[in-house]
């Protein structure tokens, strides 16, 4: 079995306005040195697979067919073997 740890986040191209909404916040609680905030989403996918290559390839399918929208996000994983 293998777990899956999902970033997807938007591309640095697109505009994040969530992130402009925290970092707005963040400066206005006295958090001056917030340079730039961009949001994200992490999720956990547990795999019952017992082979490392085809667990990433499995993963890396998902976020391109329905996890991440390509046009707009990018995504990275990290797979551990789990119990």
């Amino acid at each position: 079995m293998y777990k899956a740890t999902i970033t997807i986040r938007l591309k640095t191209s697109v505009l994040d306005p969530q992130g402009n909404a925290v970092k707005g916040s963040l400066h206005s609680l006295g958090y001056g040195e917030v340079r730039d905030v961009r949001i994200g989403k992490t999720m956990e996918v547990w795999l019952d697979t017992p082979d490392a290559g085809e667990a990433e390839g499995r993963v890396e399918a998902m976020c391109r067919e329905l996890l991440a929208n390509p046009v707009i996000e990018e995504y990275e994983f990290r797979l551990e073997k789990g119990a």
